[in-house]
């Protein structure tokens, strides 16, 4: 049979090889050109803590480089992200005072509706400045929800205050309400209420697909959580079936979900590209506090490259199909790495 039998990608060290994808990866002009995935600091949505009653930025232990923010301190921590071209903002607060219904939540004076409004009037439509819709930062039991007599979250009960709190913060200027609790129904109850305020223009990024994750942990210091138990009645079992997170986005799109999302996002790639899949809306992702923490620690243990490590983190994210990205490098990503 001689050379007539020679396997077709059979070489001889001299150039028999007819397919060779090397040869696409052998300059970085060669791999940009062929690149399938681009991240873009427009992409991106930077998380930010502001803490009432605080006179100076309030540094965050297990999320180095995070700061829960003063009043002033925020406002130039936005405009440095909204300069560097970042896409978002989402404004989380940490308020003095809590109670069993999260009174500060939709408080025209509480800390985070302040914080909206000073954003607002300074950055207009320059960015697009997204609130946290959620009970637990306000509560003086760290749950999502108003509780029942027997401590259970009221899910009913929690659309209420969740439906106050998203005219609150609508009247403050939010463009996107980001309502994180996971409870029923609250994509359609907080539809209707809004556009019955007349605020059609206010628009909801579902937290469609939200577990009840151990990699939080950070997130609960940066907020002050005073939550006791877990969230494993509301929040999605990490264990649980794609199916389930499935049912979850088409719930939120029928209800009138403007985009959908993810959280976290880089134990879930496989939940991020199901519903990419799926769903005719932008879809996000959030790198939550844990992900970040363990990049930055092991980086400053000297077991990782820090930038390469977060860069390609973040690339895993828009390749599992997320347009949108929530991660606490934002800013430092736009300014340094993605020019």
């Amino acid at each position: 049979m001689g050379a007539a039998s020679a396997h077709p990608l059979a070489g001889t060290g001299g150039g028999a090889l007819p397919v060779r994808p090397r040869r696409l990866r052998s300059t970085a002009a060669l791999r940009r050109l062929v690149t399938d995935v681009r991240l873009h600091p427009s992409d991106l949505v930077l998380p930010l803590f502001v803490r009432e009653g605080t006179t100076e930025p309030q540094p965050i232990r297990s999320m180095p480089g995070v700061v829960q923010h003063t009043r002033t301190s925020l406002l130039a921590a936005a405009r440095e992200a909204v300069a560097a071209g970042v896409g978002g903002l989402m404004l989380f607060g940490v308020p003095e005072r809590r109670d069993a219904l999260g009174s500060g939540a939709d408080d025209p004076d509480g800390v985070l509706n302040v914080a909206l409004a000073d954003l607002r009037d300074a950055l207009g439509d320059d960015t697009v400045l997204m609130a946290d819709l959620c009970l637990d930062e306000f509560t003086d039991h760290g749950h999502c929800g108003v509780l029942d007599p027997a401590g259970r979250v009221d899910n009913d009960a929690t659309l209420e205050r969740y439906a106050s709190m998203a005219l609150a913060q609508a009247a403050a200027g939010a463009h996107l309400l980001g309502p994180s609790g996971m409870m029923d129904g609250q994509i359609g109850h907080l539809r209707a209420v809004l556009d019955a305020a007349g605020r059609a223009d206010v628009g909801l990024l579902a937290y469609a697909v939200k577990y009840a994750s151990a990699f939080y942990g950070p997130f609960r210091e940066a907020v002050d959580s005073q939550l006791s138990g877990d969230r494993r009645t509301y929040q999605q079992d990490p264990a649980a079936n794609v199916a389930e997170a499935l049912r979850e986005v088409r719930l939120d799109l029928a209800e009138g979900a403007d985009l959908v999302m993810v959280k976290p996002g880089l134990p879930y790639l496989d939940v991020v590209r199901a519903v990419a899949d799926v769903a005719d809306v932008p879809v996000a992702a959030y790198q939550v506090s844990g992900e970040y923490a363990m990049v930055e620690f092991a980086a400053a243990a000297g077991a990782v490259d820090r930038e390469r490590a977060a860069l390609e983190s973040l690339l895993a994210l828009r390749r599992a199909g997320a347009q949108v990205v929530l991660t606490y490098w934002a800013l430092e990503a736009a300014q340094r790495w993605l020019g």
